[in-house]
């Protein structure tokens, strides 16, 4: 590093005595959250959505046809990004970094074994460990002023933006997404709106372009503008709902109005940015990269219907088909990329590390083993010398389309899923697409091309051994009359109603999953085998005036974070979790519903053995008024 800024002290010492020297390079890096591969305008699926400020940055460099988030979930692809590493390597394969426990490295869970599963699944990092090399530090520690803008989602202080090599982080926000609304008020702490219904996008925006005149003309910069947008919870500006009310096609699976607004103000930012690098005559020598960190969400509800549709991608976001994982990509590298042009080669979100460093001309940190590739080649024009893209996700998250833990591999057109431990006497199940012919992976191939399974299955098994990765391992509790292949698949709304049919409700709720309830001593005691026990409402006349309050006093000797589900259909997306301290103690918890109008409750208490004590649970609205309450 010092030898870096050496060399950018000499070229300024040059450059004061007249020699003409080439410009650093800027980089602005756009992640769009939840942002599917269907919507944009780029790739001509969408009637709807409307992005001409990302057709505008198309304009200026690379569109990339076949970029591939490292996850299917956010988290571990914002760790790959500033890390060069796959989520099997670094650990974090799922998004729980704003929870309380601090993992730095992966296990097998060993306490929850449902017997109906085959395989275990693994506990993910949670934090993005501050030992290693990430963009922020190498590229500040190359003289560089950096700034993080938007959602980090990989862990609070001490495992900030601030611990990472940024100099800046507004606003400093450790959740999942924006804190309680994307249209002001807003529940950032110690970050207000400065106008009534500001919108957070436009403020991150402007945030963004006020600390890039700062620095302008100082040293070169490095700014991390990670959206919020497009990620639950799913409201907007009024006046662009109604707007898009108006262009509504009931027969599009994209139908949304709310999704296309939010959609808008997400594009909106994307000019906002290029206005100011535009303004600030440096777009000769300003890299700009837009990308996603997983698919569209196809299991939450808007407007009666799902966020978006991903089609002709099967699946979306948390799950291994292409719809979870394929993603908008544009590349704008000036000097290297020709303006308007397209790439049909295979990026993932790892590659950028290593050719954000190779092109500032920052050395490639010792003693740290890179999975991505240095993608100028593509940029330029060529073509890369690719072997594959492997993908892991060792969970299940209850959405449409899941699969059991399960790792993948995209090599040429094919793409192989090894489903782990699923097959007869514990051996892995497989599925294998032919993208080209199939891009809607309809047709599994495995058996009639057991040739070309055993070919890249030795792929994926040559990686967990290389990288030495965490593995699901066979279930000791399995128990076949207990497994439901036929679940696979199937959200898991509807694999309650068929499993807990005809169980009867006690006390305004009932019991779901692995979990029984029972009037006790005046509380509702809920015990637990384990895995995914719930606790549903009885159906509720729909309240409106949101955002929502649930309050709940409980103890438990259980173990493991609750959850609270809300609406109908349940999804995993739509749960904000909680810590539950399961000490046998009573405590009262607070979780706040950011929703317009509320007409179910599911909650999850924990996710393994034991017994929980409710003495009430209470629905309240913003200004504190309870609207329903359980007393037990």
């Amino acid at each position: 590093m010092k030898m870096k800024k050496i060399i950018l002290a000499t070229t300024l010492v040059l450059s004061a005595f007249g020699v003409a020297l080439a410009k650093p390079m800027n980089v602005v890096f756009i992640l769009a959250d939840d942002l599917g591969w269907a919507d944009t305008t780029l790739y001509g699926k969408t009637s709807l959505y409307e992005t001409p400020h990302l057709e505008r940055l198309a304009k200026r460099g690379m569109t990339f046809d076949r970029a591939y988030a490292n996850s299917p979930l956010c988290s571990p692809t914002r760790a790959s990004i500033l890390t060069g590493q796959l989520p099997a390597r670094h650990g974090s394969t799922a998004p729980q970094h704003h929870l309380g426990a601090v993992l730095l490295k992966p296990s097998i869970n060993e306490k929850t074994k449902p017997p109906g599963n085959k395989a275990l699944q693994t506990n993910s990092v949670t934090r993005l460990d501050t030992r290693l090399p990430t963009l922020g530090k190498l590229i500040k520690g190359a003289g560089y002023h950096t700034g993080h803008f938007g959602k980090w989602h990989l862990g609070p202080e001490p495992y900030s933006p601030l611990e990472h090599g940024f100099d800046v982080d507004i606003p400093h926000h450790a959740g999942p997404g924006p804190a309680g609304s994307f249209v002001a008020p807003w529940k950032f702490k110690g970050f207000k709106e400065k106008a009534p219904k500001e919108h957070i996008e436009d403020r991150m925006a402007a945030e963004a372009v006020a600390w890039m005149k700062s620095v302008v003309g100082d040293k070169p910069w490095f700014m991390n503008y990670w959206m919020f947008s497009v990620h639950a919870p799913f409201d907007a500006k009024a006046e662009l709902i109604s707007e898009y009310r108006k262009k509504i096609d009931p027969e599009d699976p994209q139908r949304s109005a709310v999704y296309a607004a939010v959609i808008h103000s997400m594009d909106d930012a994307v000019g906002a940015l290029l206005d100011a690098v535009d303004a600030a005559g440096v777009a000769d020598n300003t890299v700009i990269i837009f990308t996603s960190d997983n698919g569209g969400n196809m299991y939450n509800e808007v407007d009666g219907t799902t966020p978006t549709s991903n089609f002709p991608l099967r699946g979306g976001k948390a799950t291994m088909f292409e719809g979870g994982v394929r993603v908008p990509a544009v590349v704008v590298w000036p000097g290297m990329t020709e303006p308007g042009s397209r790439s049909d080669e295979m990026i993932q979100s790892a590659d950028f590390y290593p050719t954000i460093l190779n092109q500032l001309g920052i050395e490639m940190p010792a003693d740290h083993v890179v999975d991505g590739i240095d993608i100028t080649p593509a940029l330029r024009g060529g073509e890369l010398e690719r072997k594959s893209i492997i993908t892991y996700f060792p969970h299940s998250p209850p959405v449409p389309d899941w699969l059991p833990p399960s790792m993948s591999v995209h090599s040429g057109d094919w793409k192989l899923i090894r489903l782990f431990h699923e097959g007869e006497s514990g051996a892995h199940d497989y599925r294998l697409f032919n993208l080209k012919d199939d891009i809607g992976e309809k047709n599994n191939l495995a058996r009639i091309h057991p040739e070309m399974v055993k070919t890249l299955d030795g792929m994926i098994e040559e990686y967990i051994e290389a990288a030495n990765v965490v593995v699901p391992i066979p279930n000791p509790a399995f128990d076949p009359s207990k497994y439901q292949p036929e679940g696979i698949g199937v959200p898991a709304a509807k694999q309650t109603k068929s499993k807990n049919a005809g169980r009867k409700s006690v006390g305004g709720w009932q019991a779901n999953g692995t979990a029984s309830v029972k009037i006790a001593k005046g509380n509702l005691r809920v015990t637990s085998t384990g895995g995914d026990p719930n606790i549903v409402a009885e159906p509720f006349k729909a309240v409106s005036g949101g955002p929502f309050e649930v309050s709940i006093r409980m103890k438990s000797n259980s173990t493991g974070d609750g959850a609270l589900y809300y609406n109908k259909p349940a999804s995993a997306d739509r749960m904000p979790t909680f810590e539950v301290l399961h000490d046998n103690a009573w405590h009262e918890y607070k979780i706040a519903i950011p929703a317009r109008s509320l007409n179910r409750l599911r909650l999850d208490p924990t996710r393994g053995k034991g017994t929980i004590e409710i003495e009430w649970i209470r629905l309240n609205d913003a200004n504190g008024k309870v609207l329903r309450s359980w007393d037990f």
